[in-house]
């Protein structure tokens, strides 16, 4: 203070009437220099506890530095800045006013609050501390902001907020107690819905808009077009198949897309990136034909198969059954690689829903067609057993040409299932039966290679034969003999028994052994008819011819009369029986 009062002391003492002479000098009034007043005046020095201020007057005015360090405004203190101050006392005595910068702040922060608060408008504040329920804002005045009203969303770190200038609604205002209730989620909402209006104002379909990345999804990328988010879905962004947005689109990227459509009731805006482009699936059919032969690049595989471009946004599907001439299913990364080129087959073109199906396998000649080449039905061939099912066993004959052997070809004996005389991993020795290219089917035969039983069976066997055979299975109709091993017949029910039989299994069993003759063959169908009950007879007609045969042929007339006289009967012996004659 010394340093401000030196010049004072070393003045003579002034009367009051030179005090208003030299305010008049400076065009000061009274009414100007109330204690109160907020006065305008420029630095003219800074020391490190005051700053001293030219306000017009002869004297200079003080502000203590602490005003400064509390002030919302943080920027340095400069000699020659303006600067508003409140006058707090005028002391000609020491020669110079006593301002003070604090006071001022609060008056215009109480006059910036009341005008926000009347107006709807806002005012700039700096959230400085966490309190109970809120947060206190540095407005020129200390003013209270709820937790409630910090954003838009919850705040899960509060203390992110602290030390930064915001702009905020007054929601509530009280001038004379000098409290004030703060809103930053009111702003933030209100200028919002303004952009809103901005943007949805100026939009109309097909209109080319930019936009800045603001974040990417599985499903597409959000575009800032000015405070309102479109969305750029995934299937908008390239006429080919992309896996990620993010192999197109990076979060701050420019971009430049067209609105597709819009609502701005629900405030959604969804964008189209690859509509900038043509569309290379128009007049696609006048590209590619089916069955025409095309190159392509791998560019992604799945579970189900590979996809192909064939030019830029063009892609077709190999379905897994179409990689390979194999029955067996092969994972796509097996056959082929993503970046590969490779050569396929246009099955099938759909424009409508933009889908083009390709085989792999169609390139090459079909592997049964190859072995129809070399073999042909009859010949015999040599293989590995590489499966068991209930209905057969699948031989691979050559490398990735597999045949069947159907159940009913491995024995000419009747069996339960393929396991009983097939295992997985067996070398085999089998008959090809026949080659269907078209269904894609070898059938094979391991029976076949001793023969056709039952050719040699209609050679021996003729209508009449009496056969001894084994029951093996009972049905309603009959029963089912088999002749020999491989050879079944049927017994209906009416060559059963001379009596009248309705349930084979009351009287018969399997397993059970009998006589039955051959009563029909039909070659053709490879089908037999037998009958028991014909059997007994022509066993009982064989029995009978066999006793005659056995009596000797020369009996004499004496013989013949001697055996009927020791069955003859005298009449007294009949008398006495029957008491007449």
């Amino acid at each position: 203070m010394s340093e401000l009062t030196k010049k004072s002391n070393n003045e003579e003492n002034i009367s009051f009437e030179d005090y208003e002479n030299l305010i008049n000098k400076y065009q000061f009034s009274a009414k100007e220099l109330t204690p109160g007043k907020i006065i305008k005046g420029k630095v003219i020095k800074i020391t490190p506890t005051h700053v001293l201020v030219d306000v017009g007057f002869k004297s200079e005015g003080i502000i203590p530095i602490e005003d400064f360090n509390d002030s919302l405004e943080s920027r340095n203190i400069n000699p020659g800045d303006n600067i508003e101050a409140v006058l707090e006392k005028i002391n000609p005595k020491e020669g110079y006013l006593i301002l003070s910068k604090k006071k001022a702040v609060m008056l215009n922060a109480l006059d910036n609050l009341e005008k926000a608060y009347y107006h709807n408008s806002w005012i700039i504040g700096k959230i400085t501390e966490k309190i109970k329920n809120g947060f206190t804002v540095n407005a020129g005045i200390n003013a209270f902001l709820p937790d409630s009203h910090a954003d838009v969303k919850s705040v899960k770190e509060p203390e992110q907020l602290i030390g930064n200038k915001y702009k905020f609604k007054v929601i509530k205002f009280d001038r004379k107690s000098e409290n004030a209730v703060l809103s930053r989620k009111l702003f933030l909402q209100d200028e919002r819905e303004k952009r809103k209006r901005r943007v949805f104002d100026k939009l109309t379909r097909g209109q080319k808009v930019k936009g800045v990345v603001k974040s990417i999804t599985n499903f597409g990328a959000f575009i800032n077009l000015g405070g309102i988010e479109g969305l750029l879905h995934i299937s908008d962004m390239s006429w080919g198949k992309i896996n990620h947005p993010s192999e197109v689109f990076q979060i701050g990227q420019d971009v430049e897309a067209v609105v597709l459509d819009f609502n701005e009731k629900d405030e959604r805006i969804s964008l189209g990136y690859k509509q900038l482009l043509p569309d290379p699936w128009e007049n696609i059919e006048g590209k590619y034909q089916v069955g025409q032969k095309v190159k392509g690049k791998v560019v992604s595989l799945a579970d189900f198969g590979a996809f192909i471009e064939l030019e830029k946004g063009v892609e077709g599907l190999v379905h897994i059954s179409d990689l390979t001439w194999s029955r067996k299913l092969i994972h796509p990364k097996k056959v082929v690689s993503v970046g590969e080129e490779v050569l396929v087959t246009i099955l099938n073109i759909n424009p409508a829903s933009k889908r083009i199906s390709l085989g792999l396998k169609q390139v090459t000649t079909h592997p049964l067609e190859l072995l129809r080449q070399k073999y042909s039905p009859g010949s015999r061939v040599k293989g590995t057993i590489t499966n068991i099912t209930d209905f057969g066993a699948f031989m691979e004959v050559e490398k990735g040409i597999e045949g069947l052997i159907h159940i009913s070809d491995i024995s000419w004996k009747k069996i339960k299932h393929p396991s009983d005389k097939l295992k997985v991993g067996d070398e085999a020795e089998a008959v090809i039966l026949s080659i269907d290219v078209e269904k894609q089917k070898l059938s094979l035969g391991i029976k076949q290679l001793e023969g056709d039983i039952w050719e040699d069976f209609f050679k021996r066997q003729r209508i009449g034969d009496l056969v001894k055979v084994k029951i093996v299975r009972l049905v309603n109709f009959g029963v089912f003999v088999e002749i020999t091993p491989g050879i079944e017949g049927v017994v209906f029910l009416s060559e059963l028994d001379e009596k009248k039989i309705e349930n084979p299994a009351e009287v018969f069993s399997a397993g059970e052994e009998k006589l039955a003759k051959i009563i029909k063959l039909n070659q053709k169908d490879k089908k037999i008819s037998l009958s028991f009950k014909q059997a007994q007879t022509e066993m009982q007609k064989l029995e009978y011819q066999k006793y005659t045969q056995s009596q000797d042929d020369k009996l004499t007339l004496g013989d013949i009369m001697k055996d009927q006289l020791k069955n003859f009967k005298s009449p007294k012996n009949l008398k006495k029986k029957g008491g007449k004659k």
